[in-house]
This record gives C-alpha cells, structure tokens and sequence, in this order.
C-alpha cells in the first residue's frame, strides 16, 4: 500500500511540474507573439513622427536548417529569396515608439516580445535630432534587456537591419556578435549597452557614447562594418571618434581587452605588437581651482609579427619596444582628448571622477561644466610590458 502511496505521488509531483512548465508557456501564447530580435528608429518622413523596424525571428525557418536569410518590410513585409528566410523585417510609424509597437498588430496580428532583443540601433538623422523620448519606451518596458547593444548607423538604421548575412541566419544577432567580437579583437569602438547610455545619458556631465555602424557594398555585396564611437552631448548626436580615438577613450576606462599597436622595429620595419590585458584607471586632483585628471594605463602583451629581420629577443630591443607600445598608447588618449574638446563633450565621465572625490566643490561647477571641462588639464602614465615572443626568437628568414 505504501508503495502504490509512494508512486502516486511521485506521479502527482511529475504532473504538477508539466503542467507547470506548460502553464508558463501558454501564458505567453508563443504562437501569438512575434519574437524580436532587433530594433531600428529612423525619423518618419514627412511625419515629425518615428519609423520603427522590428526584425522578427522566424521559428519555423530556423528549424528546417536553412542557412539562407533574408527580409521583407515595409506593409507587413513578406520573405524574399529564393529559398527559406530566418527573419522577417516589419515596420511601422507613430508619434511615439509605444504606438509604433502597437501599429504591428495590425499588420502582423502578433505582439512584439522584446525578451530576446539583442541590438537598438538609431538612425544618424533621429540620433541628431535628440534620442531621449524613444528611448524611453525600452526604458519603461519591462520585457527590455538591459544589455541591449546600443548602436549608431552611419545612415538609416532600417538598412542595417536589412543586410543579409553571409554565415548569420539573422542579422540583429550578426550585429550583437560584431559589438562583442571587435571587443575582444581591437578594442577600438565602444561597446555599450542600454543600461550603460541611459546611466551616462541620466548624468548632468557625462556623454553618452554608442556604436558606430555603416552599410558597404551594394545589392547581393552588401555587409556591415563597425566604424567609430557615435558621441552625444545630452541625447544629441554630434560627432564620432575614429577607431584610433575610440580606443583612446577605452584605455582611461580600463575596457581594452586586446588590440593590434604596430611599431617601428630596430631595423626600420614594422613590428605587431598585441595586448592581452590592460587596465585603466583616473584620479581627479583640484588645486587652486584647476582639475587635473591623472591618467594611469598599465598594459601587458606579446609580440605577434615582424616584417623585418633582425632579432627581436634582447632586452634592449624590448624595452625600445615597449617604450615606443607606450608612447602609441599616450598619443591614443591623447587623440581622443583632443577630439573630446572639440565636441565639447566629456566622453570619459570626468566629472563624475570630479563629484565622486570632491562632491561640495563640484557642486559650483556643475551649471557650467562645458566651460570647465575644457580647461581640465592630463597627466599621463603608461607603462607596456611585453611578455612574449611567440614561438621563435628570430624571424625564420635569412638575414
């Protein structure tokens, strides 16, 4: 008796954690849902209003397999191509984002889930314009990830969304694999997410900073390339860093993870120097009035190619070298400082430095933070180690 007892409420516990899990599911009612994957805002034309693309997953083409993709927009959309589509791009327009996400129903007949979301990217003419009331919407949404990758386009964001990837089978997720991608690689665009913008955007000082990206090619030659750090002052759009800039600003953050530095060796050629670690960090000092932010880098890394044929493996030759790695690193910061003045924006959050460390003085310089910001003033301190040569000490040529 005890063990039929026993079984049957082993049985129970079983159905009940089913129909649990079930009851989760149907909640949702996933075949009443589109799942986004991707979202672009460009300005509406003639309409003072916001075009909205969601990129849609397509369940049942990723199933089958297939490797090809492709997009339909525009009206509800429809796939292109000649074989099965991964994605499907639709898009809509209203005052706010709120009744552009809405407007999908009605060509669609399914809810936008924003869950699965991986990029927000913004078109370069509604980025100029202001980007605080659209982003609100993602803000407030609780179905929004916070580590939405925030990206810039070059044009219009629609035509990002609309490149097919070569080896994807979507592109929003091409894209987001992009921004972690030249993360760990270059390190010369910023990598930002939603929560990160909204915080720096909250702030009286700091600029937001997005990522840069553009369309090249044409028809079937089309791809993507990230190209810079989109700037803002308040929520405007109003200049970009180059890649040499860019990671002129990560190296004051601390968020270079590894990159390429090409130096002049012994002998006149070109040496190839990668980082594997670096860190960053700022002091803010105020005397007399002034603000002196002090920058200290501390960078590690190897030797990845020489285009030369001398020997690489005396100590002489690599502290020339890491010398030379360091004083590329300076001219870096130094770049996108300059670039920083220029726009007038403080991009490296130099005054949250300033409010963190003197908060009753910064108070009187807040209101007028852009006419302090460009008096502020940088001590740099780089060092770079080199740690290895690789697999040979002498380069496999004659000399």
């Amino acid at each position: 008796m005890k063990k039929h007892i026993g079984r049957f409420f082993k049985t129970a516990i079983c159905f009940l954690c089913i129909t649990s899990l079930c009851g989760c599911w149907n909640s949702h009612e996933l075949d009443t849902l589109g799942i986004v994957m991707g979202v672009a805002l460009d300005k509406a034309e003639g309409t003072g209003g916001v075009q909205l693309t969601a990129q849609l997953v397509l369940p049942g083409a990723l199933k089958s397999g297939s490797s090809s993709s492709g997009t339909g927009t525009g009206g509800g959309g429809g796939g292109s191509g000649g074989g099965s589509v991964s994605f499907w791009n639709v898009k809509s327009t209203g005052d706010t984002v709120f009744s552009a996400v809405r407007d999908v129903t009605d060509q669609c007949s399914r809810k936008l889930f924003f869950p699965h979301n991986q990029v927000l990217i913004f078109g370069k003419s509604l980025a100029q314009e202001g980007v605080q009331k659209y982003i609100d919407f993602f803000e407030r949404d609780p179905e929004t990830r916070n580590g939405v990758w925030v990206l810039v386009a070059k044009g219009s964001a629609d035509e990002v969304l609309s490149v097919k990837p070569k080896l994807e089978k979507i592109t929003a997720s091409k894209i987001a694999e992009m921004v972690r991608g030249q993360q760990k690689a270059t390190s010369e665009a910023s990598a930002v997410t939603l929560s990160d913008f909204i915080t720096r955007l909250m702030s009286k000082t700091a600029a937001p900073v997005a990522t840069m990206i553009e369309v090249t090619g044409e028809g079937e030659n089309q791809s993507l390339l990230i190209t810079g750090t989109a700037v803002f002052k308040k929520d405007k759009l109003v200049g970009t860093l180059d890649k040499k800039e860019g990671r002129g600003l990560l190296w004051v953050l601390g968020e270079v993870k590894s990159g390429i530095i090409e130096v002049e060796g012994p002998d006149g050629s070109l040496v190839a120097l990668e980082t594997i670690r670096a860190s960053g960090k700022m002091t803010a000092e105020l005397k007399d009035g002034k603000i002196k932010m002090k920058i200290t880098v501390i960078e590690e890394g190897n030797i990845g190619e020489t285009t030369g044929t001398g020997d690489l493996n005396t100590t002489e030759i690599l502290a020339k070298l890491e010398e030379k790695k360091a004083e590329a690193i300076r001219g870096e910061i130094l770049a996108a400082f300059e670039k920083a003045k220029t726009l007038n924006a403080d991009i490296f959050a130099f005054g949250e430095a300033v409010k963190q460390k003197y908060p009753n003085e910064f108070k009187t310089m807040e209101d007028n933070w852009d006419e302090v910001f460009k008096t502020i003033e940088l001590e740099l301190s780089v060092n770079a180690k080199l740690r290895l040569t690789g697999r040979i000490n002498n380069p496999g040529v004659p000399q």
